[in-house]
């Protein structure tokens, strides 16, 4: 059985909404759930979801369910919950990170068709009511890469390729609203590799950009909020 929340809390929160060109000319979007849970799963809605479509707004014919009569067609992968980053690294591949419940917060290798469980599977709990199978309970879905408990609530996100910071070259760059931080991971392939670095900055980072000249910007989340330039 899964958790409902109460019904005052139904379509609040849980926007996602992360929009990114690809290599291949589509435009990617990230939902929410919505606090709602099972659209995250039913192929006939797009909440809890990355959705690709082309720039007109209509879906590709390549996407892997158009022409279903049971599914929508601009779905690209299903099962999230939260994803508030997303990126392609040097190779094409999209990333992203979505914030799981009491802990589990995910990093996805977003591949086509690929379901990413919630609110089936996760590698945290509901606040509230019964416990959430692992994701190794279910060899048919696709399991994070990488997650964390306690969480990082990630937001924003790049593959660093500027010049200013010549270590963090090809380094995955997502910034962090719970641990008040900028964390570097180090990717290996479609696998993490052994570095993991947090920059403490003491304040809410809700999204990182790259400059021209290599440095980065983060906006801080906050109702003071600002806009930081980090250089050598």
């Amino acid at each position: 059985m899964i958790w409902r929340q109460a019904p005052k809390l139904v379509g609040r929160g849980h926007y996602g909404v992360r929009i990114i060109f690809g290599p291949d000319g589509k435009l990617y979007l990230t939902s929410g759930d919505r606090q709602r849970f099972d659209p995250a799963a039913d192929l006939k809605s797009n909440l809890g979801k990355v959705v690709r479509i082309n720039p007109d707004g209509s879906a590709p014919t390549d996407n892997p369910f158009a022409g279903a009569d049971t599914a929508r067609a601009d779905i690209w992968s299903y099962g999230h919950r939260n994803t508030l980053a997303a990126a392609f690294d040097p190779s094409g591949r999209l990333w992203a990170l979505e914030m799981g419940a009491l802990g589990g917060d995910e990093l996805n290798l977003i591949q086509r068709g690929k379901n990413y469980g919630w609110p089936y599977v996760s590698d945290g709990d509901n606040y509230a009511g019964p416990s959430i199978p692992d994701h190794a309970t279910r060899r048919d879905i696709t399991a994070p890469v990488r997650s964390w408990t306690p969480v990082i609530a990630p937001s924003g996100a790049l593959f660093y390729s500027g010049a200013m910071f010549p270590a963090w070259r090809g380094s995955l760059l997502v910034g962090g609203l719970v641990t008040q931080s900028l964390i570097r991971l180090q990717m290996d392939g479609e696998r993490r590799a052994g570095v993991e670095e947090r920059v403490f900055m003491g304040r809410r980072i809700r999204d990182v950009a790259q400059a021209p000249d290599g440095a980065l910007f983060v906006i801080v989340d906050d109702k003071a909020g600002d806009l930081l330039r980090l250089s050598r």
